[in-house]
């Protein structure tokens, strides 16, 4: 329960290092979900946003690509402060394992999560929007079928329940995210028969 008390508290402050560099960029927060492992916080978009075009990308997959990292690198400075400074409230070690299991998480590619945002962001400034699409859903799929390979194997030596609520939680997001995307995918489809209907 101490642990988990001390992930949640230190995903608020890996969420509030997203507001933060989200407001730096110009950014405006839209909504804040409350959710079993924190607090998730989305930013608006504009039209004016996706117009101010860098290369063949543009600034908001830049700006998102900051917003994304600025999480993790709120863990990274926590444990920074931990190594250098005692709390009294909670012991060095458990501060820094609490902050680096954050880290690790967050950085897996998978979408949504910061890791898969970041890989996403590039590749759509490498390859566009549609493109950057099937390719995190092919690399959020991969990775989360090794993950639970690798994880099957640890459960049987290590017996721990919280690398199989972790996998739960990641198939989760997974499935939810390979229907927006189909969804998606029909949208387009969609769109591009009614146009060659018309033309």
């Amino acid at each position: 329960i101490e642990t988990y008390v001390m992930i949640i508290i230190f995903a608020l402050i890996h969420e509030l290092g997203h507001l933060v560099a989200g407001l730096i960029m110009g950014m405006k927060p839209e909504k804040m979900e409350i959710k079993p492992y924190g607090v998730s916080i989305s930013f608006k978009l504009t039209t004016k946003d996706y117009n101010k075009k860098i290369l063949k990308g543009n600034m908001l997959e830049i700006k998102k690509i900051i917003v994304a990292l600025a999480g993790p690198f709120t863990n990274f400075i926590i444990i920074l402060i931990a190594k250098n400074i005692e709390f009294g409230l909670f012991s060095d070690l458990m501060i820094i394992y609490s902050n680096l299991v954050l880290i690790l998480f967050n950085l897996l590619p998978i979408y949504p999560l910061d890791g898969g945002r970041i890989i996403k962001e590039i590749l759509h400034i490498k390859f566009g929007l549609q493109k950057s699409r099937d390719y995190i859903n092919k690399i959020s799929n991969i990775t989360v079928v090794i993950l639970t390979a690798i994880s099957s194997i640890v459960i049987l030596y290590i017996h721990n329940i919280a690398i199989l609520i972790v996998i739960t939680y990641l198939w989760y997001l997974v499935v939810m995210e390979n229907k927006k995307y189909k969804l998606q995918k029909n949208t387009i489809k969609g769109l591009q028969n009614a146009k060659n209907m018309i033309s």
